[in-house]
């Protein structure tokens, strides 16, 4: 059994403060600060260049994708890492859509995160193949896929409601249809349970500063079905995608495997912050997360039911058909949910009128969240948001 009380110690929060954003950006890991310093003086300081030989930085995009391979029910050497989640959405997706050459449909839906959809249209433009995008509601996606699909671009964890999709179940119908899926994990890695081997996902994708830790603009990872890797084509033929990209060929020849999803230099700190994250994994189970974020995050609902009954609850009422947050709908979500940052009770708003709240069971326990959930029903009870300094939007929501 997972013991959280010992996971709660290897990370900083600062005091007074409960933290309910993880799934935007998870807290720092104690021993991340350590690693990356040591990694500045002692690797970078003093190795220099001869730190990709001698501290192993050019092997770290696989390694680290080991690490992450298993929390998600993938094989070793299936997930390299590298870039930012939108650049591999471009991978994923392109890659896909080769491997369907006769088909001219990708299917996603209204709760992909827009940055999905963006990539999606954008590289349709630039094809020029008459592709379509088509997007239709998140309880229509098994029935809209059929014999035209060539891709199904899906988000796993609806980023607003916590709605999740049945990855089995979609994974089944796309092939049964003879289309490519493609799964962006952003709201699942370290959050949800996932099997990628066992539901024979084609492609998967996804961010690591959010549950898995690994600080602001952590690099992202690709997921290749095995039998797929060596045959994939890459659409960023970077030079470490390359078969030996220290021949300096003036000709592109992609490597084996998951290697040829490479693309440019490796963020090496970024990584180190990561792999430093990702060691308190090893003392983790993925199931006892899963069943603890549950009950955290019933024990919000439950206090916010019971005391603020105005409050709607716009994601999925059965916990099992919800990652790990709970959103909520109120016309002034956003001043509302100032208010509960400036009492120290950190979620965050999405447009146009969602209240946010993680539950991320690694950093958070029962009564925190429970505290948490009466100071809402006090901000909303109380009209404590109606005050005009937090009705000023700023940048980030």
């Amino acid at each position: 059994m997972t013991d959280f009380q010992w996971t709660k110690s290897q990370f900083y929060v600062p005091e007074g403060m409960i933290y309910l954003d993880g799934n935007s950006l998870g807290p720092l890991p104690l021993n991340a600060k350590d690693r990356v310093g040591a990694s500045m003086t002692d690797q970078w300081g003093e190795m220099l260049i001869t730190g990709w030989n001698k501290a192993g930085w050019m092997d770290m995009p696989r390694r680290v994708g080991d690490r992450i391979a298993r929390i998600l029910g993938a094989a070793n050497g299936s997930i390299v890492m590298g870039d930012t989640l939108s650049i591999k959405v471009y991978q994923a997706l392109s890659s896909a859509l080769d491997l369907r050459p006769d088909r001219r449909v990708i299917l996603s839906d209204t709760g992909n995160f827009p940055s999905d959809l963006y990539m999606a249209e954008g590289l349709i433009k630039s094809l020029d193949r008459d592709y379509e995008l088509r997007v239709v509601a998140p309880e229509d996606v098994y029935d809209a896929i059929d014999d035209d699909v060539a891709v199904t671009l899906i988000t796993e964890i609806d980023y607003r409601t916590g709605r999740r999709h049945d990855m089995q179940a979609i994974t089944e119908r796309a092939h049964a249809c003879g289309a490519i899926t493609v799964w962006d994990l952003a709201h699942s890695a370290g959050a949800v349970d996932v099997d990628l081997a066992g539901a024979n996902v084609d492609f998967a994708i996804g961010c690591t500063y959010k549950y898995l830790n690994g600080g602001p603009g952590a690099p992202a990872f690709i997921y290749v079905r095995p039998d797929l890797a060596d045959t994939v084509r890459p659409a960023l033929s970077g030079w470490l995608g390359h078969a030996a990209p220290f021949d300096f060929e003036l000709n592109y020849r992609a490597g084996d495997g998951i290697d040829r999803l490479r693309v440019g230099t490796p963020p090496i700190l970024g990584l180190v912050a990561l792999d430093a994250a990702l060691d308190v994994w090893d003392r983790v189970d993925i199931a006892d997360v899963r069943a603890r974020s549950i009950e955290l995050s019933e024990a919000f609902v439950e206090e916010v039911s019971a005391g603020c009954p105005a409050l709607k609850l716009a994601s999925p009422s059965d916990p099992h058909a919800r990652g790990s947050q709970v959103s909520y709908h109120f016309e002034q979500g956003y001043a509302a949910m100032q208010a509960m940052i400036d009492r120290k009770i950190i979620g965050d708003f999405r447009a146009p009128d969602l209240m946010r709240f993680g539950f991320t069971p690694l950093y958070i326990d029962v009564d925190q969240v429970r505290a948490a959930a009466r100071t809402l029903c006090d901000v909303i009870n109380l009209n404590l948001w109606d005050d005009p300094k937090y009705k000023t939007r700023q940048k980030v929501t």
